[in-house]
């Protein structure tokens, strides 16, 4: 199957970055909300990816020629392809597709054409059921559909998507145009042109794709880096030490570019709640995971949740 339309259903942090990275690869995007005030939010995430993205494209030539130049890998496949011409060809994209992002608050709108269908809102269960149920009537009898789900196993929702054999998980990494990584992970009951399909999807908006065989809990990326950032919680949350300390720790001790708090930050708070709050271990307010999460949410109350607000547990502005 070929894919041209695209729908990103939840433009929130990583939702928004997805929508712009296939579009700039040439896939026709549509962006869908819940609301107006949905639309709205997300707007000026895509103002900063389009600032973003002209940044990296001003300093791009300075990468000609380099040895082992640090370059956006989903821009270049290779850094034989920086090159002046190629520079000027993606600056010309990133105008159109900043000039021409669509968005849309009616969903069957939305999805009726739509090839593929990435859902990117919430890490809620019974949220997503909802939303598949409701779409599914509106999808094209071929239309594919993914999770983005960083967590949650595609076999939780696919008696909901009315096509199990056309639903698995492509879990984005976050700043996705240099962390280029896109895991790709099947249920038993994915058909294998649809989980080829969204493998050649994610090489052809400059991931690499992780393919993961069979469904595990936290994928490739998060089955590591999830106790990682528990670890640090449970030290937070028991005040064993600063947010600070710990991170510095990790960060000298392992040579790691950044601790738990500073990918909080990179994550968004909101996300870190509702995944540490499924587990079970964070249901006892009492446990250091559980007070770690209490504390999570009274800096979110305060609007402290990380790099998109411009502070989480550091200073972004």
């Amino acid at each position: 199957m070929e894919i041209k339309n695209v729908t990103i259903a939840g433009g929130g942090v990583l939702g928004a970055q997805i929508a712009y990275a296939a579009a700039f690869h040439g896939f026709n995007v549509t962006i869908w909300g819940r609301s107006e005030g949905s639309i709205e939010r997300v707007k000026p995430r895509i103002d900063s990816i389009y600032n973003m993205y002209t940044k990296e494209l001003a300093i791009a030539p300075t990468y000609i020629g380099s040895e082992n130049p640090n370059y956006p890998r989903s821009f270049f496949a290779d850094k034989s392809e920086i090159t002046e011409a190629r520079i000027d060809e993606l600056k010309a994209k990133n105008e159109a597709v900043y000039a021409n992002m669509k968005y849309s608050t009616d969903l069957e709108e939305a999805v009726k054409d739509a090839d593929l269908v990435i859902e990117a809102i919430a890490e809620i269960v019974e949220e997503k059921k909802a939303f598949y149920e409701k779409m599914a009537p509106f999808l094209k009898d071929d239309a594919i559909i993914v999770t983005n789900s960083s967590t949650l196993l595609p076999s939780t929702f696919r008696e909901y998507t009315g096509r199990e054999d056309k639903f698995l998980s492509l879990h984005f990494a976050n700043n996705i145009h240099r962390q280029n990584l896109a895991e790709v992970m099947r249920h038993d009951r994915t058909s294998d042109e649809s989980f080829e399909a969204v493998v050649q999807f994610a090489k052809d908006i400059g991931m690499y794709p992780a393919i993961i065989n069979k469904e595990q809990p936290g994928y490739i990326l998060n089955s590591i880096l999830v106790p990682l950032i528990n670890a640090g919680l449970k030290l937070y949350g028991d005040d064993i030490a600063s947010p600070e300390d710990i991170d510095m720790d990790w960060k000298i001790g392992t040579g790691s570019p950044r601790g738990p708090f500073e990918i909080i930050d990179i994550v968004g708070i909101t996300t870190v709640i509702n995944i540490t709050s499924a587990n079970p271990e964070a249901k006892d307010p009492n446990s250091a995971l559980g007070k770690a999460v209490a504390k999570l949410k009274e800096r979110a109350d305060k609007g402290l949740k990380g790099i998109e607000t411009g502070e989480g547990f550091y200073k972004y502005k």
